[in-house]
């Protein structure tokens, strides 16, 4: 860690700062990549081989094997990237959402549209000792 990051004891919550973006640039990239139809096609025909095209650490290009989008997170993935893998898997942002929650589709669904998760136990752990 480069700064004082007072959200960073936040729990469930993974901040896309400075240093996560350094860490998942090469896994961002290659999600990026997926916008193309061909590297879409190409990646679905062998997984593994176009991973190693790129200098992702081995524990991002599994991450992305196992569809673990939370582990992508903690890995230096970005979201919004992280989306170019479910829309290749003809997957919606809403299932990838539920996915990450433990929740099915509709499970997730249902509690956003009754107006989403409470905020309560998002407190830092500094304020919750306080």
């Amino acid at each position: 860690m480069s700064l004082n990051k007072p959200y960073i004891d936040i729990p469930g919550t993974i901040v896309f700062d400075m240093d996560q973006s350094r860490k998942g640039y090469h896994l961002n990239q290659f999600c990026m990549s997926l916008m193309k139809a061909e590297n879409r096609e190409r990646f679905r025909a062998n997984e593994r081989a176009y991973l190693d095209e790129w200098p992702m650490t081995e524990d991002q290009k599994q991450a992305v094997l196992d569809r673990d989008l939370n582990r992508c997170l903690q890995l230096g993935g970005n979201i919004y990237f992280l989306a170019k893998i479910g829309a290749t898997d003809g997957r919606s942002f809403q299932y990838m959402a539920a996915s990450m929650t433990g929740m099915s589709q509709e499970d997730y669904a249902a509690m956003m549209l009754a107006g989403g998760r409470s905020p309560k136990g998002n407190l830092t752990t500094e304020e919750k000792h306080s």
